[in-house]
C-alpha cells in the first residue's frame, strides 16, 4: 500500500481559533511541513462552521441542497442564499491562504468535508425534522458530497499542484450516535431509529468513494468516544483519524486490525484545549502507549501512522493551538528517534 505521509507526520484536524485564514494558515505550514491541511475557522460565524461550510460545497454542485440558518443551526432551502454565498467566500478564502503558504510545497494536502451521516442528523427538512427521517434525501446528499468532493480534490489539485497526494477527511462526529438511535426527533420526545450499520457503510462510501475515484485518499474522523472502525474501514477509509487519549481496551483489538491491514491512522493524543506547554515525554505517552499495548512498536508500523490533537483546535486559545500543533510534531520525532534538531524534509 503507498505510503500516505512521513512516518508520524504530524497534521491537524481542521478547525483554528481566530479569524484570519492567512495567519492560521501561516501556523499550519510552520508547525506541520508534513502534512499540511485546509484551516476552518468557525469563530467568523455561519458559514464557517463545519456544517455551513459543506452546505456551501453542496450548494456549488446541487443547488437544491442549499441552507439557511434557524435558531437550532441549519436547514434546507434550496437555494444560494446569502449564508451560502459568504460560505463559499470563506472557504475561497481558506484555499487562498493555503496556496499563498504552500508554494512549492510537495508532501501531502488534506482538506476536509462533513460526511453523510453528520450532514443528515444536523440538517433539517423544511419541515423541521431531521435528513436523517428521509432515507431518499440521504441517498440524495451522498450523491451531492460526492460530486462536491471531487470538485474539492480538483480545486487543491491546482492550487498546490506539486504536493505528493490529496487526503479527503470525511467528518463523522455523529455517526455513533446515528448507528445507536440517540439523534431526537423535533418534538424533544424520542429519537430517530438507528441505522443498519451496513447501510451507513454503504452510503458513507459513496463519498469515499468518489474520493478514490478522482485519485485522492479518503478517510474518516470521528472523534466520538466509541468510534465505529472497522465500519468506516470497511466503507473504504484509506485512513481512520481517531482520539486515541480515552481508547479503552475494547478498541484496541480494531485498532491493532487496523495498523496491521496497512490502513492509516490517524492518532489523536494531544489535548484540543489547554495551556502551557507539553514535554516530549508526555506529549508522546497515549500514542506510545497504545503501540506497545498492541505490540507494534516496531519502526515499520510508523509509516501507516500520523499524529494530530484529539479534536478541532477552534476554541484554543492561539497560544495553545500552536502548542498543541508543535507538541504533534514532537510526537513524531520521539517515535522517529530524530535528532531534535533535524528539519523535517515535507515529504
Amino acid at each position: 500500500m503507498t505510503a500516505l505521509w512521513r512516518p508520524a507526520a504530524a497534521t491537524g484536524v481542521g478547525s483554528m481559533p481566530g479569524s484570519s485564514a492567512l495567519e492560521a494558515a501561516r501556523v499550519i505550514a510552520g508547525e506541520l511541513p508534513d502534512l499540511v491541511h485546509v484551516v476552518e475557522l468557525p469563530q467568523r460565524g455561519p458559514g464557517a462552521d463545519m456544517i455551513g461550510r459543506t452546505g456551501g460545497m453542496l450548494a456549488g454542485v446541487e443547488i437544491g441542497f442549499g441552507l439557511e440558518t434557524t435558531s437550532e443551526g441549519w436547514r434546507l432551502a434550496g437555494s444560494l442564499g446569502r449564508q451560502m454565498r459568504r460560505a463559499q467566500s470563506l472557504l475561497a478564502e481558506d484555499l487562498d491562504a493555503l496556496e499563498a503558504t504552500s508554494e512549492g510545497y510537495r508532501g501531502p494536502v488534506k482538506c476536509q468535508v462533513v460526511g453523510p451521516w453528520t450532514m443528515a442528523a444536523s440538517v433539517e427538512l423544511r419541515s423541521g425534522e431531521r435528513m436523517l427521517r428521509d432515507p431518499g434525501a440521504v441517498d440524495e446528499l451522498a450523491d451531492a458530497l460526492a460530486h462536491a468532493v471531487a470538485t474539492q480534490v480538483a480545486d487543491l489539485r491546482r492550487r498546490v499542484p506539486v504536493a505528493a497526494r490529496v487526503l479527503v477527511q470525511v467528518d463523522e462526529p455523529a455517526l455513533p450516535a446515528v448507528l445507536e438511535g440517540r439523534i431526537g426527533t423535533a418534538s424533544g420526545l424520542s429519537t430517530y431509529s438507528a441505522v443498519d450499520p451496513q447501510r451507513a457503510g454503504v452510503v458513507l462510501g459513496r463519498v469515499l468513494g468518489a474520493a478514490a475515484t478522482v485519485g485522492a485518499h479518503p478517510g474518516v474522523h470521528c472523534c466520538a468516544a466509541q468510534p465505529p472502525i472497522g465500519m468506516m474501514r470497511a466503507a473504504g477509509s484509506a485512513f481512520v483519524s481517531v482520539d486515541i487519549s480515552g481508547v479503552d481496551a475494547g478498541l484496541d483489538l480494531e485498532l491493532g486490525a487496523l495498523l496491521e491491514s496497512g490502513t492509516g491512522l490517524i492518532a489523536g493524543c494531544i489535548p484540543s484545549a489547554g495551556s502551557g506547554t507539553l514535554s516530549d515525554t508526555a506529549a508522546s505517552a497515549p500514542l506510545r502507549a497504545l503501540l506497545h499495548r498492541l505490540g507494534l512498536e516496531d519502526p515499520r508500523h510508523l509509516q501507516a501512522v500520523a499524529v494530530s490533537p484529539t479534536c478541532g483546535l477552534a476554541a484554543a486559545s492561539p497560544a495553545w493551538s500552536r502548542a498543541a500543533l508543535s507538541a504533534c510534531a514532537a510526537v513524531g520525532r520521539v517515535l522517529r528517534q530524530d535528532d531534535a534538531a533535524e528539519v523535517p524534509d515535507g515529504g
